[in-house]
């Protein structure tokens, strides 16, 4: 396996490799041993992962290298011999030998991706190099409990409850044997997905779940999808530690988007009324055995609450949400805007609902007793979601510790990126009305929704860095333009890159087609999307480019109905059939349960001899856009139909476009905004740029990109 030197650091290789790469895996080692934050663009097909890999395992070999040989020194007496060469030939920055003193062991390196099929993908290419780390990935319940009675159920959430129920009374063998088989060496020093991980589980008997928890410990590289790290309630359930350690985002084009909506929350009044059922079902079970005590008649101040789980508190919670009911319906809602306040507007309507800095530590502790007893019982699963939510959305508004003196100004900090919003909600018609503690939901009219929304990643980035990492690396194929990219992050990112492609000019043919072969323009605009002509006109374009392109190709629409609509013309219309006899098509699926068959149906065609190949149709920001290789024959051609924008009447997405208005107006010495029109088309490209990246996947690959939209001129 080739080896070659770079930033001092020897770094083995699979094949000899690109200057391109090269470049790459400098700059990764460049963040490692400067500690610093980097932002690295590298198109797809420049074998983005499989560089990130190689270089963060080989400097921190290298570290490890560095450190024992300081052991050895110091043991020996021989410390002068390191006195007079620089820390930084050995991978780091620092420049004497107190430099590593506080490394009492190597930082892990937790690298995150979107998705566990794209985390796939990175495992699969880390078999490929010579570097053998002992590696851990994390996932949910859903993907990785192997309990037949607990999988059986449908809702995620009753998994949950049982699961737990199972493991506090020790009645799961899948559990119990979780700690003998931890230590398997065979398991330790194998690296597995998720895939591999409940392979192992079924054949041994042994919880996929919790031994993934357990192999956390000791492992070198943590792989988990990046919602996991910037959600701060993922990250507390997964116990991830994340002090010195290197942070590393794959595909970090989503990241924006999921630090947002990791730091947001929508406040149903269906989640309240489930809530305010459960504490009702509990009030009445409480009741039965304390009804000669004195605690039903207590005063309900919510400053007083007990630590205990009895009647008064279980009340005291059920009037905090009907407190909190009453003040998000006490609005009247214009039906189609909303209502619109400054983040910080979210403590005075919490405080009517007596949440507050005082209160917030016994609420959060009195739903946990109140959530754990109900999910803690044998045979009953109740709805605890709307609890759970209740204590999230506390632990988010309320962070930090400020004194009393500190606490407007925190509060301020807190709500500097955020809107609170207030709408309709039009599907959950609630119970009647009552001012009763005792009675259900309180409210006769239609509820509304409280939204708490964040409208920068900096709050989640912030957040990181904060705990201590080490350096965190942003790295994709789209991240351009970086100014604006790394602005919105809001910490440093000194090192940054923009990379070269691999291939020739002659590999990749790109065109527009404005109109389709009856001369119909072509356009997925609101005004036009629907309309039969086009359709029509866009079903001839595809059937008579499945003519043309050889084996696979792909075609993606802006979004799911979109496509539906299309499609169901198509098959009304004779479209589908004409595609449908020379490449047969497959069609993304919404839910996630068929893709595998779906695409796998898809790649079988293609490998037919006796095919002519297939179609595969799917969605911008799909998993297929994102996530999946079609490389060599599997893509040698991709249709993008339209141009996806976010949907332009979105509250959200007018609030964020205003958010970045007033910041760009700003500006900020250093920092450089998009303004929300730009952000707006620029999420749409991005998306663009990602679908058509599915074609060119290595240095020999070629194919053809084909815009059906008469606004792509």
């Amino acid at each position: 396996m080739p080896s070659l030197t770079l930033n001092g650091v020897t770094v083995n290789f699979p094949f000899p490799p690109y200057d391109c790469q090269k470049d790459y895996m400098s700059k990764v080692i460049e963040c490692l041993q400067k500690s610093q934050n980097g932002v690295l663009e590298s198109p797809t097909g420049t074998g983005k992962t499989l560089c990130l890999l190689c270089a963060t395992l080989a400097w921190r070999e290298h570290l490890k290298d560095t450190i024992s040989a300081h052991k050895i020194a110091e043991r020996l007496g021989g410390e002068e011999m390191f006195q007079n060469r620089p820390l930084s030939s050995w991978g780091t920055t620092a420049t004497d030998s107190d430099a590593l003193t506080h490394y009492t062991d190597l930082p892990k390196i937790i690298y995150a991706s979107r998705t566990h099929s794209q985390l796939a993908q990175v495992i699969s290419e880390l078999k490929n190099t010579s570097y053998r780390p002992k590696v851990c990935v994390l996932g949910s319940r859903e993907q990785l409990c192997i309990n037949p009675e607990v999988m059986r159920q449908e809702s995620n959430h009753v998994k949950v409850h049982m699961c737990r129920a199972k493991v506090s009374t020790r009645s799961c063998v899948y559990y119990n044997n979780t700690e003998e088989k931890s230590t398997d060496r065979d398991l330790v020093n194998s690296i597995l997905d998720v895939e591999d991980l409940v392979k192992f589980g079924n054949k041994q008997r042994v919880c996929p779940y919790y031994l993934s928890r357990s192999l956390k410990q000791q492992a070198d590289v943590i792989f988990m999808p990046y919602n996991y790290l910037l959600d701060p309630k993922s990250r507390r359930a997964h116990n991830i530690e994340l002090n010195r350690a290197v942070v590393i985002f794959d595909e970090a084009h989503n990241v924006e988007k999921t630090c947002e909506e990791s730091t947001s929350f929508d406040l149903t009044p269906y989640d309240l009324a489930s809530a305010i059922n459960a504490v009702d079902r509990l009030l009445v079970e409480q009741t039965k055995g304390a009804i000669h005590g004195d605690s039903i008649n207590e005063d309900l101040n919510v400053e007083s609450l007990n630590s205990g789980l009895n009647v008064a508190t279980i009340a005291k919670i059920k009037q905090i949400l009907l407190d909190l009911e009453a003040a998000i319906d006490s609005y009247d809602v214009p039906s189609e805007k909303g209502i619109t306040k400054p983040g910080i507007f979210i403590y005075e309507l919490l405080e009517r609902a007596h949440l507050t800095y005082n209160s917030k530590t016994a609420v959060c502790e009195a739903l946990e007793q109140i959530t754990g007893y109900l999910v803690g019982r044998q045979g009953i699963f109740l709805n605890t979601s709307g609890l759970q939510k209740l204590a999230n959305l506390t632990q988010l508004v309320f962070c930090g510790e400020p004194s009393e003196k500190d606490r407007p100004q925190q509060m301020q900090s807190n709500t500097a990126y955020f809107k609170v919003h207030i709408h309709r909600d039009t599907s959950y018609q609630k119970k009647t009305q009552s001012t009763d503690v005792w009675a259900s939901s309180s409210s006769k009219k239609q509820g509304n929704i409280l939204s708490y929304w964040c409208f920068s990643p900096g709050f989640s980035m912030q957040d990181l860095v904060n705990q201590g990492v080490s350096c965190i690396i942003l790295t994709s194929g789209t991240l351009s333009p970086l100014t604006s990219f790394t602005s919105e992050m809001r910490i440093k990112f000194p090192v940054s890159l923009e990379n070269s492609h691999v291939i020739e000019r002659d590999q990749i043919f790109v065109a527009v087609i404005e109109q389709g072969p009856d001369g119909v323009p072509l356009s997925s605009a609101f005004d036009r999307r629907f309309l039969p002509e086009n359709m029509a006109s866009l079903g001839n374009t595809v059937a008579n480019l499945t003519r043309v392109v050889p084996h696979g190709l792909l075609v993606f629409f802006p979004s799911f109905p979109l496509m539906e609509k299309t499609l169901d013309f198509w098959r009304a219309n004779g479209h589908a059939d004409r595609i449908e006899s020379i490449k047969p098509m497959f069609v993304e699926p919404k839910g996630k349960g068929i893709f595998t068959e779906v695409i796998d149906g898809y790649y079988n065609k293609i490998n037919d001899p006796s095919s002519k190949g297939g179609s595969f149709f799917a969605v911008c920001r799909g998993k297929a856009s994102e996530g999946l290789d079609f490389a060599d024959t599997f893509g040698r051609g991709v249709i993008i139909t339209g141009l996806p924008f976010p949907p332009r009447m979105d509250p959200r997405v007018i609030l964020k476009m205003q958010f970045l208005d007033e910041m760009s107006q700003q500006k900020a010495p250093g920092l450089k905004y998009l303004s929300g029109q730009e952000w707006y088309r620029q999420q749409a490209f991005r998306a663009v740029n990602q679908a058509i990246g599915r074609v060119i996947r290595h240095k020999e690959d070629y194919g053809a990109i084909l815009l059906c939209d008469q606004r792509y001129i």
